[in-house]
């Protein structure tokens, strides 16, 4: 990426203040700070340690950080860009929901919304307004050029209006929220209310008040909240006991205000009462959160960002002027314009998907990139111990996000995040390892800190197949990719072809590829085609870069061994005597899984998600479009075509039925969406919509549909009608209004996309999901916008860009 040098050093000077501020500051704290010892017994919050805490409804209509610019592959402090702004937040429901500091995962927030009290009303602002939601900055086309945040909620009633903007500032940890409050009724006061979770945990907070600034704190964590507002009345306490709220709820305003919470941690929170106004009156208040490792960090960071002003953080976080932003971000992506074509929106969706891929990147850990910045039904989820959710590196998602990336034409992103890799490679330096090196742990935090420890061979193979195609591209150059042959690939590719012992935590088996321990569910173990698909494309890739390094001998193993998985992959996944087998279909289709080499027994699954006594042949999924994506069998193979009746087939009982048809309002036509697999367990419950938890799994569970599916067909849809030769003008237009307008339409107001649309089977009355919509599982998933962006560059070339050459070269004959 090339940026003006004198845009540099402006913001350089700009930022060069930052130590002297939080030096006065710190100085000036010394000076004020009172001792929480000598508190009257009055001032200290009753009622430890409060009510159990959780996370944010996790439908996010908005997430958002500041841009940074890597130096020398890192993102560094000092230098030519100063310090690097660690702050992420999210929005949902009209509010600002999880707010993360310091690593990608560590929230310090669970939420900051308003509370209005008014004549004989006191509003929840997430439950009983209308709320809309835009972006800050957008382009003429009604594109948005950064993550900055407009969200208008109004009251059912009409009786008040609260704007909000919302952003972080890059020239330090802090966010910044501007609320402008209309009174279109008489005597109405709006309070702030803020629920800390700090060190992404809940329970073991404190909370005080000192000079109009509010603190939190666990640990040597900090957050202190700013603000130009008036404040007449304010209060810390225990959530549901002393916060504030008993007191609104009870006698319609403040009865205490409480200084602090003492000694004693708990799940904590703050009440700010603002001003009154009548009808047709107006306030403009700027809130800042700021955070640090000390009290002195956290105040420089917010008293930084509220004398900089709202107007210049603005600029500077969408990089007007001479200031390096998210705006600088777009203009380095070749591509955008060209994919933009492909879509139906005008790129809308498009650029919205470049954001937030971007954005769910760690800025400690350079290139380690998030499944979704959000924790699954985080409403129910207890915050009582730290834990990732989504946010967190599953080499499967890592690699669809960072070819998307490099989709758009990010060059320097996937290579970066490339090189992560080697962090979260099982060998003798991951603690606690021994056994075969070369796979890929499942699930890590950012820092490389295990998390969960099964063996998904897919994502052992996906490494490699992203070495490759960075290769091939011109991202790494010959040395570069035998160089990381050496270091990381070719680990890799031996452990696919000869597989081996793992020993980590509870994880004690001998893995024989091609079966893998877990599929891409990570549910199951077996012969997976999916997952098959993976491991013959990474090998064949390995062996085009042993051939490069003159490893001849392993090139010839690796060949050997993807010939050897290919001639197995019908005859061991391929059932021929398939319950499923009255007209249209014919009883051959591929599994999902088989556990042995037997697809036609029909053999017993292990029970996942609440659902029992499921067996093979019973289980449609559409992961055998791998096969297609990736090279492996041609569109027209005639397994695939015989496949697709079954999967498809819109007859089906819901419990195994994968294929939904959803249609919008205005729209013409109907618009495509498939689930996981049939009896998959992993979604909200049909009886009343309720919230799926690990911990509650049971037979009402039900998966929904993913977004991400219809991406993949898309891409398949696209290899056919090449196959076929019938690629022209209107039949891409139609295959653009199928799939990318069904993309489109399932994203939310904010252009994020889901991990599950609501497919209308069963009850929604918890959430009043819309059909066709997000439900509370996880938005936005990175996959999901990572299939768009591919989708879209894909139809925009003519050509499958999930495709191997090499691969296909090898394997695309029809049988």
């Amino acid at each position: 990426m090339k940026i003006n040098n004198h845009k540099k050093n402006a913001r350089l000077q700009r930022k060069m203040g930052y130590l002297m501020i939080a030096a006065l500051t710190a100085l000036s704290s010394c000076h004020s700070e009172k001792n929480v010892s000598t508190n009257t017994a009055e001032s200290i919050a009753p009622g430890a340690p409060g009510a159990a805490s959780h996370w944010s409804y996790s439908g996010k209509t908005g997430i958002g950080t500041s841009y940074e610019q890597y130096i020398n592959g890192q993102y560094k402090d000092g230098g030519s860009t100063s310090r690097i702004s660690k702050v992420w937040f999210s929005i949902a429901q009209g509010v600002l929901t999880e707010t993360m500091f310091g690593l990608i995962h560590e929230a310090q927030a669970q939420g900051m919304q308003l509370y209005v009290k008014g004549d004989n009303f006191l509003h929840d602002e997430k439950i009983d307004t209308i709320s809309q939601i835009d972006y800050l900055d957008k382009d003429a086309q009604g594109r948005p050029l950064s993550l900055a945040y407009k969200i208008v909620n109004r009251d059912k009633e009409g009786r008040y209006e609260i704007e909000k903007h919302i952003f972080t500032d890059p020239d330090t940890n802090s966010l910044i929220m501007k609320v402008t409050f209309r009174a279109l009724a008489d005597n109405v006061t709006p309070y702030l209310y803020l629920n800390p979770n700090i060190a992404n945990t809940g329970p073991n907070d404190k909370a005080w008040s000192e000079n109009n600034i509010w603190y939190a704190a666990d640990g040597k964590t900090h957050l202190a909240l700013k603000t130009d507002a008036p404040i007449s009345k304010s209060t810390v306490g225990f959530e549901g006991i002393s916060d504030g709220l008993a007191d609104l709820k009870t006698d319609g305003k403040l009865q205490h205000s409480y200084t602090t919470t003492g000694e004693t941690t708990g799940n904590i929170a703050m009440t700010l009462q603002l001003p009154t106004l009548n009808k047709g009156q107006t306030g403009e208040w700027q809130f800042v959160l700021g955070f640090g490792y000390s009290k002195e960090e956290s105040l420089a960071a917010a008293t930084q960002t509220l004398n900089s002003g709202y107007a210049s953080v603005l600029a500077k976080f969408n990089g007007t002027g001479d200031a390096i932003g998210w705006e600088d971000y777009l203009a380095s992506l070749p591509e955008l314009e060209k994919l933009a074509t492909a879509s139906t929106d005008n790129g809308k969706l498009l650029y919205a998907s470049a954001l937030v891929l971007k954005a769910q990147e760690d800025k400690t850990h350079a290139g380690a990139v998030i499944a979704s910045l959000s924790t699954p039904w985080g409403d129910t989820v207890p915050a009582e111990k730290s834990e990732t959710g989504y946010k967190a590196v599953w080499p499967r998602d890592f690699y669809q996000v960072t070819m998307a990336m490099l989709a758009i034409g990010d060059k320097v992103t996937p290579k970066i995040a490339f090189e992560y890799l080697q962090h979260v490679q099982a060998n003798d330096k991951t603690p606690g390892y021994s056994g075969t090196p070369g796979w890929f742990l499942q699930k890590t935090h950012v820092d490389g800190e295990i998390e969960w420890v099964g063996v998904q061979l897919d994502q052992t193979a996906m490494p490699i197949m992203l070495g490759w195609r960075l290769w091939k591209e011109g991202v790494l150059s010959d040395e570069e990719i035998k160089s990381w042959y050496e270091k990381m690939l070719k680990p890799a590719a031996n452990f696919l072809t000869d597989g081996g012992q793992v020993n980590l935590l509870w994880n004690r088996n001998i893995i024989t590829p091609p079966l893998t321990q877990q599929e891409r569910w990570e549910e199951q173990p077996g012969y997976s085609p999916s997952t098959t698909a993976a491991i013959i494309t990474g090998l064949v890739a390995a062996a085009d870069i042993a051939k490069l390094a003159k490893d001849d001998t392993n090139a010839t193993r690796y060949l050997t061994a993807a010939d050897k998985y290919s001639g197995m992959v019908e005859s061991t996944m391929f059932t021929t005597q398939g319950v499923f087998n009255e007209a249209p279909t014919n009883g051959k289709y591929f599994l999902r899984i088989s556990e042995n080499n037997n697809p036609n027994d029909n053999g017993p699954l292990e029970e996942r998600n609440g659902q029992i006594g499921l067996h093979e042949s019973e289980i449609l999924d559409g992961g055998f479009l791998e096969l297609v994506r990736y090279g492996v069998r041609p569109a027209n193979n005639n397994a695939i075509t015989d496949s697709l009746p079954e999967l498809d087939n819109l007859s089906l009982d819901d419990s195994v039925k994968v294929k939904y048809e959803f249609t919008f309002p205005g729209v013409e036509g109907k618009f495509p969406g498939w689930r996981r697999y049939g009896k998959d367990g992993y979604g909200d419950g049909t009886l009343q919509g309720s919230a799926y938890t690990a911990a509650q799994m049971r037979a009402e569970t039900r998966g929904r549909v993913w977004p991400i599916f219809t991406g993949e067909r898309g891409q398949y849809e696209l290899a056919k009608a090449l196959n076929q030769g019938d690629i022209n003008t209107a039949n891409l237009d139609n295959l653009r209004n199928t799939y990318v307008k069904a993309m489109e339409l399932f994203a939310n107001e904010g252009l994020m996309i889901p991990e599950q649309v609501w497919d209308g089977v069963g009850k929604s009355d918890t959430y009043n999901y819309t059909t066709g919509k997000g439900t509370n599982s996880a938005t936005p998933l990175a996959w999901s916008h990572a299939e768009y962006v591919k989708l879209l560059r894909s139809y925009a070339d003519k050509k499958v860009w999930d495709k191997n050459e090499s691969t296909a070269e090898r394997y695309n004959k029809v049988k």
